[in-house]
């Protein structure tokens, strides 16, 4: 069985300190054969969930605003392994990540798209708000029935500058132990 991990960047900076923790975490995923993409969500065109209600009607696996949700929530959908990265601005996620995950969970929980899917979140800042925007993501993957293996201590970085979190010794050594893991979980459930 072939196993596919969606990386989900959420920085607006498509080669910064949140790509480098997910590229640490997809060498490890892809050491292990499994198949991997980094999809960029930061600076995409996704707009706010509008609360229309179409996806509670419809339950159709489809939302009612028409933008760069549809080709990412698609990708989700197909990803065995979920994994989403935010730099924390102003304390919490970025917006382009949240309505991205708002949406896909309005849209995906009613059918259950995502119960039982491995994977979790990890969070980069300059200075502080990592463990809130970590625990806002965790709250995502937690009601939609996600199962989140632990690492080493929580998936979070300090950097400011492109690529300061490489100094981050125990940061990088987190995300790879809680890819390991990743891995390690997927060959049991997949045994």
């Amino acid at each position: 069985m072939s196993i596919k991990a969606l990386l989900i960047n959420g920085s607006p900076r498509p080669q910064g300190n949140t790509y480098i923790m997910l590229e640490t975490c997809a060498e490890v995923l892809q050491a292990a054969n499994i198949e991997t993409e980094i999809m960029q969500v930061g600076g995409r065109n996704i707009k706010g969930c509008t609360a229309c209600g179409y996806c509670r009607k419809h339950q159709d696996g489809k939302c009612s605003i028409s933008d760069d949700f549809t080709e990412c929530f698609a990708k989700i959908r197909e990803a065995d392994i979920v994994v989403t990265g935010s730099p924390v601005y102003f304390g919490s996620a970025t917006p382009e990540t949240m309505a991205f995950l708002d949406r896909a969970g309005y849209v995906g929980r009613p059918l259950g798209y995502f119960s039982r899917k491995i994977g979790g979140p990890l969070s980069v800042a300059r200075r502080a708000g990592q463990n809130f925007t970590y625990a806002q993501l965790m709250y995502w993957y937690m009601i939609n029935e996600f199962i989140v293996p632990g690492s080493s201590y929580w998936n979070v970085g300090f950097g400011r500058e492109i690529g300061d979190v490489n100094s981050d010794e125990e940061g990088i050594k987190t995300v790879r132990r809680f890819a390991e893991n990743l891995v390690w979980l997927s060959e049991k459930l997949n045994a």
